[in-house]
């Protein structure tokens, strides 16, 4: 009995072990705790935060692009509504998944679908193997069940045979997105600009260095009109100058996904959501701009008969621009991908093979030679330091020999003085002018009427021309100066360049007194219901140095080029019209290389028609300069334009004023 109280030997060795293993399990146990504290208690609203997200998606709102409209309310651009198509693989084609995740599997609905869609042979060929090949393999979040985009601006009547028919269509579905619309189509196109969708080239450019590392919240706060892939932006004109007034501020809204990423609704997904569950989109602001529409088509309609050109109106006591107008045009709806991507490729590669330039806004991105246009301010130039008295004439023989080099005129003139060569456009007397004057006085007088530099409209990319002077030629032909650079300097040939806006703006200061303005083309800023919210005054830029007296001896050379029998623009004058203004015919420098089509060699090597001019020359209100490109004569192709379009802003005048139109009977021709 005793032998049986002895203790065993192994007895204190298994109570050893055993307290090592409770030391383990409660080690073990309180790393369970520690852990569970970390998951629940310090990070837990993360996890929380985390699982939210993988079952509430926010969802973008589109925002509406603002309106433009014209300076009496007809709109230029606006947003409608555009259908597009997308179709999730695995529901339209159950059949293409493999058979060990289908079980209970709903009927295909892709011929179905194809067949309201309209689809050709080879466009459903090639979507049934798209889907087929997203399809070989069928989890959650296989491109099995992520949505193909398959058609974009679907008809009504297809939308609602799909949204009619919902069983027969399933796994196609119709989504709502907002494209740029403008009802004028070509009208205006250059001025007005179009849309783009962005792409991750132009996403880099509208956010802030870092935006991508972001939280959700710090990027709102930080950029809350943030671009996404997809999204649309202003690429040219009005809509890319504007963009941050037009575009206004997305919204958004949270909803309920599965873990196949389809939208849950009802009771159930609603007490999911926390609140807000709503932020309303606010839509851009309106613009109302200077030009005139009705104007504009005018406009249009008289320059049908030329294939390219330019014409500029504005207002000559506030610089406001009534009408831009470049042709050949095109239809911003094209580009602005309401159409789809196919339509938007197809558009460009037309336009960008044109040899006549469509995409170029040549009323302020185009510089060309003015020609004759040019004479009123080397006249100007010689009268303000007094080198030429206006009386003082010179012979006009039809040409000037100027050492090996002959200079022709149009005409033998005779003997003129300045407001008879002026009015007859004689080169001879500009020619002998310029010996005296010099080109650097002749720069002088272009530059103080804003030629040779930008103007600042702020629309489109804007050439600043070239007023050349007498050190720009000594250094691009290494000291080698002419005087014949003069020469040609002083009847707007040569190096000298301007572009139709600078032109119009230059005859404006000419008509008003020497103010030149900074040009305007959106006369403010409205909210959707027309509240104005900002309003733009005129703006000016300078008052150019002249002599008031000089200025009178050059505007009146100007109505004599129109109203004297003589002046170049007489034959084609309007008896019931005051205009003034002045002709222009200008060499393009078109050099004939071996190779080149004869047809299209000679209308690039035909002369730049212009006419620039004001009316009434009595009381100015409006500058017209018209550039018919390659029109061969200014008083025969150029002048006749611009007399059809002072005809047609005194007639809208008239109509807008309540007032019967004067009767305009139709200009003679001299025989």
């Amino acid at each position: 009995m005793s032998q049986l109280l002895v203790p065993r030997s192994d007895a204190s060795e298994f109570r050893k072990r055993f307290r090592w293993m409770a030391f383990a399990a409660v080690l073990g146990f309180l790393a369970v705790l520690v852990r569970l504290f970390q998951l629940q208690i310090v990070r837990g609203g993360e996890y929380a935060a985390t699982a939210h997200e993988n079952v509430i998606r926010k969802v973008t709102l589109p925002t509406t692009r603002g309106v433009v409209r014209d300076a009496y309310g007809k709109v230029l651009a606006s947003s409608r509504t555009s259908f597009n198509v997308h179709i999730v693989p695995g529901r339209v084609m159950p059949s293409a998944r493999p058979k060990k995740r289908r079980g209970h599997e709903d009927p295909d609905t892709f011929p179905h679908v194809a067949s309201v869609l309209r689809l050709n042979p080879d466009e459903r060929a090639k979507l049934q193997a798209r889907i087929e090949e997203a399809c070989t393999t069928d989890e959650d979040r296989s491109p099995c069940w992520r949505p193909i985009l398959v058609r974009e601006d679907l008809s009504r009547d297809i939308v609602a045979e799909l949204r009619q028919h919902p069983k027969e269509t399933r796994g196609a579905d119709v989504s709502t997105v907002p494209v740029r619309y403008y009802p004028g189509g070509t009208l205006g196109a250059h001025l007005l600009g179009y849309t783009r969708e962005i792409d991750a080239e132009l996403l880099g450019k509208h956010r802030p260095p870092g935006y991508d590392q972001l939280p959700q919240d710090e990027k709102q706060k930080l950029n809350p009109l943030s671009y996404e892939v997809g999204d649309h932006v202003g690429a040219t004109g009005i809509e890319r100058a504007w963009e941050s007034y037009l575009r206004g501020q997305r919204g958004w809204e949270k909803r309920v996904v599965d873990a196949r990423g389809r939208y849950r609704t009802g009771p159930d997904a609603e007490r999911l959501l926390d609140a807000p569950s709503r932020q309303e989109p606010l839509p851009g602001r309106d613009l109302r701009l200077t030009v005139d529409a009705d104007l504009t088509s005018a406009i249009e309609k008289a320059m049908r008969p030329h294939l390219a050109g330019a014409v500029v109106v504005v207002e000559v006591k506030t610089g406001r621009l009534l009408s831009l107008f470049s042709k050949p045009s095109f239809d911003p709806n094209d580009l602005s991908g309401g159409g789809g991507r196919d339509r938007v490729r197809e558009a460009f590669s037309k336009l960008v093979t044109d040899p006549l330039r469509p995409l170029l806004d040549k009323t302020v991105s185009g510089a060309f030679q003015p020609g004759s246009t040019f004479k009123p301010f080397s006249a100007l130039a010689a009268l303000e330091d007094k080198i030429v008295a206006p009386e003082d004439r010179e012979r006009c023989d039809g040409f000037l020999s100027f050492g090996r080099r002959v200079f022709h005129c149009t005409h033998v003139h005779g003997r003129v003085d300045m407001r008879e060569a002026i009015s007859q456009s004689c080169n001879i007397y500009f020619f002998k002018l310029a010996e005296s004057v010099g080109m650097d006085r002749i720069a002088r007088v272009a530059t103080e009427f804003g030629m040779g530099q930008k103007t600042g409209i702020g629309v489109n990319p804007e050439s600043a021309g070239r007023i050349p002077t007498r050190g720009w030629y000594a250094l691009r032909y290494k000291g080698q100066f002419r005087i014949g650079f003069t020469l040609n300097t002083s009847i707007g040939q040569g190096a000298t360049t301007v572009t139709p806006v600078q032109l119009a703006l230059a005859y404006a200061a000419m008509a008003n007194g020497g103010t030149v303005y900074t040009p305007e083309v959106v006369r403010a800023v409205e909210t959707s219901d027309g509240a104005v919210v900002q309003d733009f005054p005129p703006r000016v830029k300078h008052k150019a140095k002249i002599n008031p007296q000089n200025l009178a001896r050059v505007t009146d050379a100007l109505t004599a080029v129109v109203n004297d029998p003589k002046g170049t623009a007489y034959p084609v004058r309007d008896a019931a019209l005051d205009v003034a203004g002045k002709t222009g015919t200008a060499q393009t420098g078109y050099v004939l290389r071996p190779g080149d089509d004869p047809k299209r060699a000679w209308y690039f090597s035909r002369d730049h028609a212009w006419f620039a001019a004001y009316a009434p020359a009595s009381a100015p209100e409006i500058a017209v300069v018209v550039l018919v490109e390659h029109g061969g004569s200014g008083p025969t192709q150029a002048a006749p334009v611009a007399m059809q379009v002072v005809r047609d802003y005194q007639r809208l005048a008239a109509q807008r004023a309540g007032k019967a139109p004067a009767a305009h009977p139709a200009p003679k021709a001299k025989p």
